[in-house]
């Protein structure tokens, strides 16, 4: 595998990462937001409660999920990078050919 191929993998990557973890801190800057907005309306306490842990819950398997997501991509990056980079090529050499 050519050192051009291996870098166009791993910018790919890491442009994927990059995107998911701001894609995690925008939902929990949102999360946070709304169950701070809901919090100032509602005054049962049970409700509160299961307000936050429902919101928490939710943040935590967001985040392990892209956790595990960024992990898996790692870990089949020449599969996963590769194939598209060469469906990205041969599109794009069809276009030149028209």
């Amino acid at each position: 595998m050519s050192n051009d191929l291996k870098k166009r993998m791993h910018e790919m990557y890491l442009r994927d990462c990059l995107m998911a973890w701001v894609d995690v801190a925008l939902l929990w800057a949102v999360v946070s937001f709304v169950l701070i907005a809901i919090l100032g309306i509602v005054q049962d306490q049970n409700i509160r409660l299961v307000l936050c842990v429902a919101s928490l819950i939710l943040v935590i398997f967001n985040t392990a999920s892209v956790t595990a997501m960024t992990k898996h991509f790692k870990e089949d990056k020449d599969f996963i990078y590769g194939l598209d980079i060469k469906h990205f090529d041969a599109n794009r050499a069809a276009k030149l050919n028209r």
